[in-house]
């Protein structure tokens, strides 16, 4: 098997770490693998496969030679990615830079798989909350077309990286001891509470990344005549992001219909017997690389509505996974250093 030259840069973040997780357990045909981050990471170690590499400062030498480069997210991505492509590199990066430029293919493998052989040098990979929620929604999309989609996530705090861990971490220590523990990655107290305030405030009052998932999700199915609107949240959980999804289809179809055509789509669990209490929590899709899908409903106020409950990953399939699929998929369709 051919093996491939892969940089990973901002190796040393939560994203990075787990996209060389990823590389690893998938066998990914890593020949030369160099590690890359800001000048503060740079000469921090790392294992991969049993081998320890140092982690190196992001210069455009970095990208010499290097077959795949995969950006963990962060203003590397701007300063960096188009001279990564230059060089020859194939580009997947994890930043929002990237993804509404009309040249760069924003790619979700489930979903879109075709369009990584239109990429210049980039591919985009999606927000988070956006890849969670288009894998399942692909399939009812597919099966019965899509008018409207409301969506509200509960967003987990790893989603702001490894500081928004430790203040969770930290903060609920101090609430439980009486003490008091000032909030610097989020506006609000976290511990035993929730924010409706994820990124920044922009048109209509809506944040920038409920704006994501209303314009990444029409750019990947291809279909701005979906009306979508959405709430997102920060929620006192660690890892994976849940949400709660509401469309409106072209036509009838029902909860059961929506169970087969769920189950048989490609990367998506369902998890959904109210009768045993079985429905997807973020506990229990950690790790995992699977979308998974529960209390699916119909629409009780609307003829051709239905009610999901989706939870996944979002390190492994809203970050890290999900880039490394793609890198396959380039390798697959024999799309390495296309220009």
């Amino acid at each position: 098997m051919a093996q491939y030259k892969v940089v990973v840069v901002g190796a040393s973040g939560a994203v990075g770490q787990e996209i060389l997780k990823v590389l690893e357990e998938r066998n990914f045909p890593v020949g030369e693998l160099k590690l890359c981050a800001t000048s503060r990471s740079a000469g921090k170690e790392m294992v991969f496969k049993g081998k320890t590499y140092k982690v190196e400062e992001t210069t455009p030498a970095s990208f010499e030679g290097m077959d795949i480069a995969l950006f963990a997210g962060g203003a590397a991505s701007k300063e960096f990615g188009p001279l990564a492509a230059e060089k020859g590199a194939v580009v997947i990066d994890n930043s929002s830079y990237f993804r509404l430029d009309p040249e760069v293919p924003l790619v979700v493998p489930e979903v879109n798989p075709e369009d990584v052989k239109k990429h210049k040098g980039i591919i985009a990979n999606p927000n988070c909350s956006t890849i969670i929620m288009v894998v399942p929604l692909k399939a009812i999309y597919d099966a019965a077309g899509i008018k409207r989609v409301v969506v509200s996530t509960y967003q987990a705090v790893s989603g702001a990286g490894a500081e928004g861990i430790s203040e969770l971490t930290e903060q609920t220590g101090a609430v439980l001891e009486g003490k008091t523990f000032a909030p610097s990655k989020f506006q609000y107290q976290i511990a035993f509470n929730l924010i409706p305030h994820i990124d920044v405030f922009q048109e209509m009052d809506y944040t920038k990344e409920e704006w994501k998932m209303v314009k990444e999700t029409r750019k990947i199915l291809q279909d701005d005549t979906i009306a979508i609107t959405a709430t997102t949240v920060r929620v006192p959980v660690y890892r994976s992001h849940s949400e709660s999804i509401n469309v409106e289809t072209k036509r009838k179809m029902t909860a059961n219909e929506a169970r087969e055509v769920l189950s048989k789509f490609p990367g998506v669990i369902v998890e959904d017997d109210p009768a045993e209490k079985r429905y997807p929590m973020p506990l229990f899709t950690s790790g995992r690389d699977e979308v998974f899908v529960g209390r699916i409903r119909e629409d009780n106020s609307l003829d051709n509505g239905l009610n999901l409950w989706v939870v996944a990953d979002q390190l492994r399939k809203g970050a890290a996974t999900n880039a490394v699929q793609i890198a396959e998929l380039v390798i697959k369709y024999g799309c390495l250093g296309k220009r």
